[in-house]
């Protein structure tokens, strides 16, 4: 008997219909699964198990789901396990979930029967849902692998892995005759468990250490702070932008009956507008002639298929769809067998799916779409494919209005660029671009610009370049001008994009462009990927984001994002504490667990690396010495005497502040000076009326480090040289 375990129900009920076409015997449903024609399909609610609390590893009894609520404490960090826990998950609420653990029961019952001789790992094909079921199967037999090493099972019993681009019945039927031995996907698994205790690792301990330091709850994690730190710095330098007027240089004149725009490099600042006429005056004195006009006919090439996030994109930009909300629909249409896996990072098909795309595209002939099968390197390249290759509709085509509207526009998207993809039509355009000289040499200007002359695939992907239309111009001719200054300010930086952001995501090095041009090399943005470069995954980067918007650290209207108040608050806090989770450090860290998905290195030395960033916050706040002391203590600690009014003075959210100020009393002692932490040292030593000792690590407005003394004058903190 096989026993076939299930990430989720849906993906359950999906192996039984496909299995239930295979032969004549019908599988039966039973409590929690379903049995027969050789096979038990059971399933889990995706994590049945989640990573225990710091409080375990002090007290293996700890059970935070029998009400035992924990004070958080700095007594017990930073927590670096040596060996990692997983407790069955526990309700909304916090307490045992009955469902959770019956299922798990079964779950344990079925693995454990003396007729199931083969186990078969069905999680969804990443590496999450490869730990899911494995943690499930390790639990089952009690005996718990430590870091993440391959799972263990009776020696009478076979481990199987069914991986399923698609949850079609022709898929699932297929892979089942052609399944691998779990073994081949340990790397997988390890990378799985690694990103796993990292993440832990990092949430756990720099969570509650910023919380217990700030006060409010600050949710710290290896990829949402640098998510909002980018929309931070990204606002912050539009709220510091000063704009600058000045004059431009331009000339609109119509020629051969179309507006030529024309503008010169040329600016002048905003109190030389004398100098800016005078210079379009000379301009004017002078002949533009077309010194070259290039034509060509060529072939327009359709979009790349698409990855999870140019999907997303695209959806946000042209309906304004959150990304969460295309995750879900994606989900549910791969759910129903419609796309293949949506979690993919690339835009490429495996080589090995020639054949299935041809019988795909045979089915999408029938409809009477003019597609043929093309076998091309800009559709197939293994080489830049990690796991999934693109999202692609499948077999299985939806019924005429059985989808949502929604759910149409996301389907109608994928479907598009498919048939583009395969058009047998070609589209054409004449490109033309004309290069208009300045008198003699003196500025040159090139203008581009193209016709379509046959529609081809764009007909069904709107995403053809819209290019300027140009007027029939030949070599020799003259072109008017009319240069006149007009006023322009210097523009700010623009707010992240759910496209743009999703671009710096992917590829946070490369040089920020507001769009990457589908026709460039895309080699540089597949090589950060499969280094580990990039800041979260296909898999996880929707969720992380829609959790810093529930959080309130950033806001998304429409399709722009925007810091928050809550998100200035907690990157400002994380700085004060020395917790700098920039894209460096976390590409760092990215890079570690992708060398460990290539076997490079052991789980054991990625967490290495993440306990030793995580030991250099705590390390920050126990200094050797005084002068070197950035410690601000904890939120709520008591400091000392007001000497203004002798009432308390405690460690606020944003200074070291008098309880009196409801009655009117002032007393402030900033938390931080010139980029300086404030520590509790210095600031007990002020309320006693001493002068600190010289601290060092200032910064001046220019630049420049600097160290200083601190005392007390008038109820004012000043430098003392």
């Amino acid at each position: 008997m096989q026993l076939i375990i299930a990430e989720k129900p849906s993906l359950g009920r999906n192996i039984v219909d496909a299995i239930n076409g295979i032969g004549a015997e019908k599988m039966q449903k039973r409590s929690g699964y379903y049995e027969g024609a050789g096979y038990i399909v059971t399933w889990a609610f995706g994590h049945l198990f989640s990573l225990s609390d710091i409080e375990y590893y002090s007290n293996p009894d700890y059970d935070a789901t029998k009400g035992e609520k924990a004070r958080w404490t700095m007594d017990n960090l930073p927590c670096f396990p040596t060996k990692f826990n997983f407790s069955l998950r526990p309700d909304d609420s916090g307490k045992a979930d009955s469902g959770v653990i019956s299922q798990f029961n079964t779950i344990k019952a079925l693995c454990n029967r003396d007729d199931v001789d083969t186990i078969i790992n069905a999680g969804d094909a990443d590496r999450e849902g490869e730990i899911i079921v494995r943690i499930c199967i390790t639990k089952a037999f009690e005996t718990e692998s430590e870091t993440g090493s391959a799972v263990k099972i009776p020696e009478s019993k076979a481990l199987k892995r069914l991986w399923l681009p698609d949850q079609t019945a022709e898929t699932i039927r297929a892979s089942l005759k052609s399944m691998k031995d779990s073994s081949e996907y340990d790397l997988l698994a390890y990378e799985g468990y690694a990103r796993t205790f990292i993440d832990w690792l990092y949430g756990v301990n720099l969570t509650r250490y910023a919380t217990l330091k700030c006060g409010p709850l600050i949710r710290v994690g290896r990829v949402i702070v640098p998510i909002v730190k980018a929309v931070y710095d990204r606002d912050m330098q539009i709220k510091g932008f000063v704009p600058e007027p000045y004059y431009a240089l331009v000339s609109k004149a119509q020629t051969g009956g179309e507006e030529i725009e024309l503008q010169s490099k040329k600016r002048f600042g905003k109190d030389e507008q004398e100098r800016a006429e005078a210079e379009c005056a000379r301009l004017n004195a002078m002949a533009a002639t077309v010194t070259s006009v290039k034509k060509k006919k060529t072939k327009l090439p359709p979009g790349k298929l698409y990855s999870l996030t140019k999907l997303q994109n695209v959806l946000s930009k042209k309906y304004k769809m959150p990304m969460n909300e295309s995750l879900a629909i994606a989900q549910k249409l791969y759910e129903q067998g419609y796309l293949t896996y949506p979690r993919t990072n690339s835009e490429y098909l495996a080589t090995a799916e020639k054949d299935k795309m041809k019988q795909i595209l045979s089915g999408v002939a029938k409809l009477g779409y003019p597609v043929k099968f093309r076998d091309d390197k800009s559709i197939f390249d293994d080489s830049k494919i990690e796991a999934h290759s693109a999202l692609t509709p499948t077999f299985k085509i939806p019924a005429k209005n059985s989808l949502s509207e929604k759910e149409n526009q996301l389907y109608s998207t994928v479907f598009r660029r498919f048939v583009a993809v395969f058009c047998e039509r070609e589209a054409l355009v004449n490109r033309t671009e004309i290069t208009i000289a300045l008198g003699d040499g003196e500025e040159e200007f090139s203008l581009k610009g193209a016709v379509v002359l046959e529609k081809g695939w764009t007909e069904f992907d709107d995403s053809a370049q819209k290019d300027k239309i140009l007027p029939e111009l030949k070599k020799g001719d003259t072109v008017n001008i009319e240069f006149k200054p007009c006023e322009r300010t210097t523009t700010p930086p623009k707010h992240y994009t759910v496209e743009t952001l999703n671009n710096y995501l992917k590829n946070p090095f490369r040089e920020d462009k507001a769009k990457a041009d589908e026709s460039e090399n895309d080699e540089e943005d597949y090589r950060a990927i499969f280094e580990g470069l990039e800041l979260g995954t296909e898999a996880t980067r929707t969720g992380i984001i829609d959790n810093a918007l529930k959080s309130g650290y950033m806001a998304l209207n429409k399709d722009v994002y925007t810091i928050l108040p809550k998100g200035e608050y907690m990157i400002e806090q994380l700085l004060l504490l020395g917790i700098s989770m920039d894209k460096y450090k976390t590409s760092q860290l990215g890079q570690a667990l992708k060398k460990v998905y290539k076997g490079e290195i052991s789980i054991r030395a990625s967490l290495r690396l993440a306990q030793n960033e995580i030991a250099a916050v705590f390390a920050t706040n126990a200094p050797v010495t005084r002068e070197k002391d950035m410690d601000i203590g904890l939120a709520g600690q008591e400091i000392g005497a007001c000497p203004l009014c002798k009432r308390t003075v405690v460690r606020g959210r944003y200074n070291y502040g008098c309880v009196g100020y409801k009655e009117g009393c002032e007393f402030r002692i900033p938390l931080s000076l010139c980029k300086r932490p404030i520590p509790v040292s210095a600031a007990k030593d002020l309320l006693e009326g001493k002068q600190t000792v010289r601290l060092e690590g200032f910064v001046s407005k220019n630049g420049k480090a600097f160290a200083a003394s601190l005392a007390l004058e008038d109820g004012k903190v000043s430098f003392k040289f």
